[in-house]
């Protein structure tokens, strides 16, 4: 038996090592289980070399675009050997940031695979062999992976996911994505700046699902003009291999007719499973939903009092910054303080190009709560710094209630995720929309799109027709 620690963490994705770090700042002794990389799939396979290659791509995206450019642009090309080298090197180093803080906060990181064997016994099978760890508390984050589709099976060749596909040596001729979420968009970006014939294929009326239709439907518009195919209310009932190509067969809900697509690839982005498994066979017994996401309370503490869970392992909406704020949130309750987590303010982002960021209630959802809305619609065709950018394909929309408290708002532009920040604050806060529209945003900026939004909901709005 090794020396008892405070805190054991199983994961060490964004969850786990920022509970980890939060842990070691409140004085305990905390020991990290991670079987690969600290990190996880988020830093290592998933948002860091995403938003990387996103990057890259649209500076080729834009130099390709620019009117004002001359001279033949058929000399240029993305270097993809180089770009997946230059990925790999900043991959690395935000890896290598994360192992230098857990040291320096004195958290003890153990590589190997981690299994609860008891309330408080984590055992841990390495090169060494097992050891078993006593601690007090333990925080569970063993994240998630990808779903498969009952006739579509992951071979990691020609069906992948967006691992595989961050990863590709050669850049695909073709490519159909399953899905036209987050993932399946941002991947779809990605490789038709390459050159690629991208077909996007949901089952669902629009993309996003569940996302604020008056955005999303302009978005759509201008992924499409931008070279995206993306087909809705395709329900996939086929998938076969034949000459080196694969094929998908089903049936588009629309008009009920079949339809017969082929690719190089298929990249299944169809959502996500928890890594649960290893829990269900677990002592003491967890509760785990019908999809095996741990259930847990607004304090992150499991059905076993002392064992908190964290992350994509308890479902909700699978993002990395709602991982680390559990994090937090569980390290500190573990740790006898009282941190109760609410999803109130929950800010997504999708990183195309514009950007879509969203938080709060969408229209729709807000009228289902039997809420009387007010909305305000800003399109950045009014905003100057928009103009200036070439960039006005875009809106800000803001949902508030009978009282003008802000319940939601969704931004379709560049650096969305970024401006999202505001509106998060503004509902985390319980802010109105006078709190917003009477405070002074700089000019020329995108950000005066969300003041004008938020007084085009009084009635006031300056730059465009109430």
């Amino acid at each position: 038996m090794d020396d008892k620690y405070d805190i054991g963490i199983i994961g060490g994705g964004p969850g786990g090592y920022v509970a980890a770090i939060r842990g070691a700042q409140l004085k305990r002794r905390v020991v990290l289980f991670e079987r690969d990389e600290v990190g996880g799939i988020c830093m290592n396979y998933g948002c860091i070399p995403t938003k990387y290659l996103l990057n890259q791509t649209n500076i080729f995206r834009n130099l390709k675009e620019n009117k004002n450019i001359e001279g033949k642009f058929e000399a240029f090309k993305c270097n993809w050997k180089r770009i997946q080298e230059e990925k790999r090197k900043t991959v690395k180093k935000l890896v290598k940031g994360v192992e230098f803080l857990l040291k320096k906060n004195s958290v003890n990181v153990v590589k190997g695979k981690a299994l609860l064997r008891s309330k408080n016994n984590i055992e841990i099978s390495c090169e060494e062999g097992k050891k078993i760890f006593k601690t007090d508390k333990i925080i569970l984050a063993t994240g998630s992976r990808p779903a498969e589709l009952p006739f579509m099976k992951i071979d990691r060749k020609n069906i992948i996911t967006s691992r595989e596909a961050l990863e590709l040596e050669n850049i695909p001729r073709k490519l159909i994505i399953v899905g036209a979420g987050s993932i399946g968009i941002e991947m779809g970006t990605i490789f038709q700046r390459l050159g690629t014939d991208v077909s996007i294929l949901e089952i669902m009326p629009t993309i996003l699902p569940g996302s604020e239709r008056d955005i999303t439907f302009r978005m759509e518009r201008v992924l499409k003009i931008q070279g995206l195919k993306i087909f809705t209310q395709m329900r996939i009932e086929e998938c076969f291999i034949k000459d080196g190509n694969i094929y998908l067969k089903g049936t588009c809900l629309k008009d009920q007719k079949a339809f017969n697509f082929n690719a190089d690839k298929v990249l299944l982005a169809t959502g996500r499973r928890p890594n649960s498994e290893d829990l269900k066979e677990a002592l003491p017994k967890l509760d785990l939903d019908e999809k095996g996401f741990i259930k847990v309370n607004s304090r992150l503490e499991t059905n076993v009092p002392g064992i908190y869970a964290i992350g994509d392992l308890i479902g909700g909406k699978l993002l990395a910054h709602k991982a680390s704020h559990e994090g937090i949130a569980a390290s500190e309750n573990a740790s006898g303080l009282i941190n109760t987590m609410s999803y109130d303010a929950l800010p997504m982002a999708v990183f195309s190009e514009p950007e879509f960021s969203s938080v709060g209630l969408t229209e729709d959802g807000a009228k289902e709560r039997g809420i009387i809305v007010k909305t305000g619609l800003f399109p950045l065709q009014a905003n100057g710094r928009a103009l200036t950018m070439g960039s006005i394909e875009g809106a800000v929309k803001i949902i508030a209630d009978e009282k003008e408290k802000i319940v939601g708002a969704h931004i379709l532009a560049n650096n969305a995720s970024g401006l999202i920040a505001e509106m998060t604050l503004a509902i985390e806060k319980g802010m109105t929309l006078q709190d917003v529209s009477s405070s002074i945003h700089i000019h020329p900026t995108l950000s005066e799109s969300i003041m004008e939004a938020a007084l085009n909901a009084q009635g006031k709005a300056i730059h465009i027709i109430n």
